[in-house]
């Protein structure tokens, strides 16, 4: 199990900064992104839930408080997305990228936490 959550957590890494970057480089929101926000979300949460079922010990405080926090952030910007792009005006989903990457960059934050403590 531990390989798959790995995988998934990965994954969840892949799609995110897909979404995210292919947001910013395009300068706009489209449809396509909302899909990559989407699979990231749903393999980081099925990731975090294998490697929660895992830990044996309560695992890494900080590592859990900040995994998290980036999940419902996740979350946030995923649902903040799709209400931007189905209702948004030309100008929001322009400059909704600022707030991808914001979130992008908290969410490596327990990602770099987790891979620090796979070396210990």
């Amino acid at each position: 199990m531990l390989t798959a959550a790995i995988i998934f957590i990965n994954c969840a890494l892949v799609f995110y900064t897909i979404g995210v970057w292919g947001e910013k480089r395009s300068g706009t929101l489209q449809n396509k992104h909302l899909i990559y926000f989407l699979l990231g979300l749903i393999c980081d949460t099925t990731g975090t839930t294998m490697m929660s079922a895992l830990a044996t010990n309560g695992g890494n405080i900080i590592h859990a408080l900040t995994g998290g926090a980036a999940l419902i952030l996740m979350l946030i910007h995923a649902v903040w997305a799709a209400v931007v792009k189905w209702k948004g005006t030309a100008k929001s989903q322009h400059n909704f990228h600022r707030f991808s990457l914001i979130v992008w960059i908290l969410w490596l934050i327990p990602y770099l936490i987790g891979v620090g403590m796979s070396m210990l």
